[in-house]
């Protein structure tokens, strides 16, 4: 056997190890999910044991070849749109508006094998479960495979459903130069795409229904509470702040400690204290701050400025913008204690996106019907395509279980036994929604 397969196999063994095979019912096959998933794993595999399928690479065509192969043994009809999105098709009962479900393949470059990967198969697990039983559903349902969710190539992401909706600012993204320094439109020509292509993308979204993303939760709170799937009531956007406190360099030794203007000695008040304010908001809300750097670095200089970068989130807009507010008045207020300046710019702001409550309401009922037990509600802290169409059409997402809310790592693992118990959910929710 050669090394792949062996990895195959490995990755396959390791997700049915533990499974059980009364999850494996209704049409749903845990073997199939496991065997899909380990397939997929291994395009763009890593020596870590991770995944690298960038945005308009040939891993990422590959990937979404194979799932094509899958949806035409499964009797879908596929189509293939100007951005790369991918579409499998079942026609329903009656000519109404399509339920779509899916996620992306694309990864991180040492990205793990859930992220993205399990919203596909769930939704495509939903179709091959309905064509084993001879079922159709009332309504017509499209597995999705959106283009660049991660944005690893461009810094960006979420291309495909930005083009899906009509929202993408082709001109903007034009601009852009990848990783390697090759411009926007070459990397599309290399993919057989166009940045005209993207703009023709564009679906006519009164033909949709509702949009229904699983994806695992990157988080920890199910995992706590031992549970194998979530309903999420909203998809938190982030507000980055570029925020510069300058002072007066000088030299360490000869400069007394009652004469200095120390910009980091300002910048560590700041940052330490930027903790409290999301709890004073929300109980959903996030504050981070993920890159410093402190000028001139020097070990005998003060420093005279501290750039820093600000990530604040929430699920609601409102919310997000007292924490943002809160956050740089304080930023005023430790300026002037420490007699430095303070420069904040915002460098980026995404709206948040709520998960309408009786889509919220239909999924908690999905989940009481097939897990018998009580539904778990929780926000997402990360960007989804689902947060881009949200924006036009009724969504809702379901999370399934992290294990030590590891993602965008090799280690990311999601038990199988969860993800099928998600598909259960998946299934039963959009046969109540169709």
């Amino acid at each position: 056997m050669d090394k792949q397969n062996t990895e195959i196999n490995d990755f396959y063994q390791r997700l049915m190890s533990d499974y059980d095979d009364s999850n494996s019912h209704s049409g749903i096959d845990g073997e199939r999910v496991a065997r899909r998933l380990s397939e997929i794993s291994q395009i763009g595999a890593t020596d870590d044991g991770g995944s690298k399928r960038i945005s308009f690479s040939q891993e990422e065509k590959q990937a979404k070849e194979l799932v094509q192969k899958w949806m035409k043994e499964e009797g879908l009809s596929v189509k293939v749109d100007g951005a790369g999105n991918v579409f499998g098709r079942v026609e329903g009962k009656s000519n109404r508006p399509a339920i779509l479900s899916g996620s992306h393949l694309d990864s991180v470059p040492h990205g793990g094998h859930f992220d993205g990967p399990l919203g596909v198969i769930a939704a495509l697990e939903v179709a091959s479960a309905w064509n084993e039983l001879g079922e159709q559903p009332d309504s017509p349902y499209e597995v999705v495979i959106f283009t660049d969710e991660e944005g690893a190539r461009f810094n960006g992401g979420l291309l495909g459903s930005q083009s899906f909706v009509g929202e993408l600012d082709i001109e903007e993204e034009k601009k852009r130069v990848d990783f390697n320094g090759t411009p926007f439109s070459e990397v599309l020509d290399q993919a057989g795409l166009t940045p005209q292509g993207f703009v023709d993308a564009k679906r006519d979204l009164s033909d949709v229904k509702a949009f229904v993303e699983v994806h695992i939760e990157q988080g920890k709170q199910l995992e706590k509470r031992d549970l194998p799937v979530g309903v999420v009531t909203g998809i938190a956007g982030p507000t980055w702040l570029n925020v510069t406190f300058k002072g007066l360099a000088g030299h360490a030794g000869n400069t007394p400690m009652n004469d200095r203007t120390d910009a980091l000695v300002a910048a560590s008040e700041f940052v330490t204290n930027v903790k409290d304010f999301p709890p004073k908001v929300s109980s959903s809300g996030v504050a981070t701050v993920g890159k410093l750097e402190v000028i001139p670095n020097g070990v005998n200089v003060i420093p005279g400025e501290v750039n820093l970068t600000l990530d604040i989130r929430d699920i609601k807009a409102e919310w997000k913008e007292r924490m943002v507010q809160g956050i740089i008045a304080y930023a005023e207020k430790v300026s002037e204690k420490h007699g430095t300046t303070v420069d904040i710019q915002e460098n980026m702001s995404v709206d948040p996106v709520q998960v309408p409550e009786d889509m919220q309401k239909l999924a908690g009922e999905a989940v009481e019907e097939t897990l018998k037990s009580e539904p778990f509600y929780l926000p997402s802290g990360a960007g989804h395509d689902a947060m881009i169409v949200g924006r036009h059409i009724p969504v809702a997402m379901l999370f399934t279980q992290s294990q030590d809310g590891i993602s965008h790592n090799p280690l990311e693992w999601s038990s199988l036994n969860d993800c099928v118990q998600t598909v259960h959910v998946l299934k039963r929710f959009i046969e109540k929604l169709s």
